[in-house]
């Protein structure tokens, strides 16, 4: 599902943000530190219990939206991201939940266009606005 540029570029970031919906239709959004595997994301926390995006999975609102997103230069503007719509389920390891994100569609932007070494941006094309 993802490129080889859109791994890399995933690689090289650290926060995202998850977006989930309450039972009663309120929307949240939250920052969240992620690993991703090279196909799904595990979001984790210090008691991801407390927080509203379990809450929200939990009680079945299982849609989600992730982005993942930086500025590579403000002068000039260099936007890059990706948006990532899909599904979460809790998963219980020894004692701990998680988050496992299912991506299902996916929007890239900027990301193409950079190179990366070491989870590093190298370059990027000179003709993108």
């Amino acid at each position: 599902m993802f490129t080889e540029k859109e791994i890399a570029y995933i690689h090289s970031q650290h926060l995202a943000r998850l977006a989930t919906v309450s039972i009663s239709g309120q929307t949240d959004v939250a920052p969240v530190g992620f690993r991703f595997d090279g196909n799904t994301f595990f979001i984790t926390g210090f008691d991801i219990t407390k927080t509203f995006k379990y809450k929200n999975v939990k009680a079945g609102n299982v849609l989600v939206s992730l982005v993942i997103d930086d500025l590579a230069s403000v002068q000039p503007w260099m936007a890059r991201g990706i948006k990532i719509h899909g599904t979460a389920e809790i998963v219980e390891r020894d004692g701990r939940a998680s988050l496992v994100i299912h991506p299902k569609r996916l929007w890239s932007w900027g990301v193409d266009d950079v190179a990366f070494k070491d989870g590093k941006p190298l370059s990027r094309k000179a003709n993108q606005a």
